[in-house]
């Protein structure tokens, strides 16, 4: 296993076989979800007398990137949350260990919970969200992370900053604009962040966006803390704002379980254009692993880096 094919030695066979030494019965039905940071699997199992089994969700963690220690404070948040009584996917604990070990692998087994997308168009829909991440934070505030990350500038710029100039993806006539660019949104950014003063950081689920909520009959569920970091409160809440009134439906909910710092909104445009940044930084970093290439054509062509350095300039424009 290397760092530029991380999952290379990551079969189904070697999947099936973690399962297996869980101590469950995998019945060799394997299909493959949607995520390139890790791998994540749905696993069929064996039934149980005449009960039939409900599939496990197999996460394998990609190496280097998260310390044992950090991965162990996410699943303590998510049993956290999940002790409060709220609706999201806690890992299994296996003798007392929810990280697991199998030839050079670290991963994690969760229930299957399955749903659809939330409806962002639907004011009801929008504060029963916002109340259940109000009471998230709740559980958020009353501890913090020691090894996981921050959301905050050497995290979401910086770093990916670097990230870009070191790849090959950026052409070489645009490093000076890149850098440019970059360098003229951080300060943006760090303007901003002044005039807002300082903010209570909390334990987030830190990648809050639509495709990390469920819907079912029963309403919303949460999946997916491999982000989760401490940050501002407002950073769970701006993805699935699509403009102001659904923001005021979030908070609407919000409000009902937990105060909320208005104060918080000036830093909106700081927090997308950190992410945009950081996007393009995680794509360069992660380009060696073969995944990325075919998941990410359009990052080997110039054009597409001609248009981030403008958009940069853009958010730069905005935040000013």
């Amino acid at each position: 296993m290397t760092a530029q094919a991380p999952y290379a030695r990551l079969s189904p066979d070697l999947v099936l076989d973690a399962v297996g030494a869980c101590g469950l019965w995998p019945d060799g039905r394997l299909l493959a979800l949607n995520s390139y940071e890790n791998r994540v699997w749905q696993v069929g199992l064996e039934a149980v007398g005449d009960e039939p089994a409900t599939p496990v969700i197999a996460k394998f963690y990609r190496p280097g990137r998260w310390s044992d220690a950090a991965i162990e404070e996410e699943h303590a948040f998510a049993q956290a949350l999940a002790n409060d009584e709220l609706p999201v996917v806690a890992p299994l604990a296996f003798h007392g260990k929810t990280l697991l070990h199998h030839h050079g692998f670290r991963y994690a087994l969760t229930p299957r919970r399955g749903g659809r997308a939330p409806s962002l168009e639907s004011a009801e829909q929008l504060q029963w969200l916002g109340r259940l991440i109000a009471r998230m934070h709740v559980v958020g505030a009353r501890g913090a992370f020691v090894h996981r990350s921050r959301i905050d500038r050497d995290t979401m710029v910086h770093q990916p900053m670097q990230a870009v100039l070191a790849s090959t993806l950026l052409p070489a006539s645009l490093h000076g604009h890149y850098r440019a660019a970059a360098g003229r949104l951080d300060d943006a950014i760090a303007r901003r962040q002044e005039a807002v003063g300082a903010v209570r950081q909390i334990r987030l689920h830190g990648d809050c966006h639509p495709g990390n909520v469920l819907w079912t009959d029963n309403g919303p569920h949460f999946v997916d803390f491999d982000d989760a970091r401490r940050g501002p409160a407002v950073q769970d809440l701006w993805m699935l704002a699509g403009d102001e009134a659904a923001m005021e439906a979030l908070l609407e909910g919000y409000r009902q379980f937990r105060d909320f710092d208005d104060g918080e909104l000036a830093l909106i445009p700081a927090l997308r254009a950190m992410r945009q940044l950081h996007y393009a930084g995680w794509i360069a970093e992660r380009w060696s692993d073969p995944a990325f290439p075919a998941a990410f054509p359009f990052a080997a062509e110039p054009r597409w880096w001609e248009q981030h350095v403008a958009d940069l300039h853009e958010l730069a424009d905005e935040l000013a």
